[in-house]
């Protein structure tokens, strides 16, 4: 039986169990990424109401009367056949371009912001859940038995965003270089936690 010294003793009295501790460091990192999360969701909001000329013209922005599901949902040639034309009947409905809309702006607002984090996650970790169906990475052809594109039929960046927001609204990254501290002291957040 090896003799631990007496600082090192003192030293493991003091480190605190796995998961209950986030350095400053790990948590201004976590502040980068919750930013630049949400950054990548408005800057679709953006360009897809605006027609910035990144992956949308302005001809077919949707304040020109574009449709922001239409050319991605109206092109989906995997999976199911029964689910290319779920995609394909809901492509460019109003429903549809609204909630998508919504959905980025929220998303984006609630990370930049470091709010309703919980919230934002789950819509986030909803929406690429279902853009991951879209695409059906795990066809390696699309239904013309042309090559899909997928490059991983599991972890694709719909998978990482999803998850990113995940770790994001479980280690209130909202709370360092946001406004999630004011946030979660609201009377009705404290009431509703998972609204925080």
């Amino acid at each position: 039986m090896t003799t631990i010294g007496r600082g090192t003793a003192a030293h493991l009295e003091k480190v605190e169990a796995p998961g209950s501790m986030l350095t400053h460091t790990a948590a201004r990192t976590l502040a980068v990424l919750r930013i630049s999360t949400g950054f990548v969701f408005l800057w679709a909001f953006f360009d897809k109401t605006f027609g910035w000329g990144y992956a949308t013209p302005s001809a077919r922005a949707w304040i020109n009367g574009g449709s922001p599901t239409k050319g991605f949902l109206s092109g989906v040639e995997v999976g199911p056949t029964w689910l290319q034309d779920f995609f394909h009947n809901i492509a460019g409905a109003g429903w549809a371009n609204w909630l998508f809309m919504l959905g980025l702006l929220g998303i984006g607002l609630a990370f930049v912001l470091g709010i309703g984090m919980r919230i934002a996650a789950g819509a986030g970790v909803a929406m690429m859940a279902l853009m991951w169906i879209a695409e059906w990475p795990l066809d390696k052809t699309t239904a013309a038995g042309e090559p899909s594109g997928s490059t991983n039929p599991v972890t694709d960046y719909h998978f990482i965003y999803a998850l990113a927001g995940v770790v994001l609204a479980l280690t209130y990254a909202g709370h360092t270089w946001g406004l999630g501290r004011w946030w979660a002291s609201l009377p009705l957040v404290q009431k509703n936690r998972w609204l925080i």
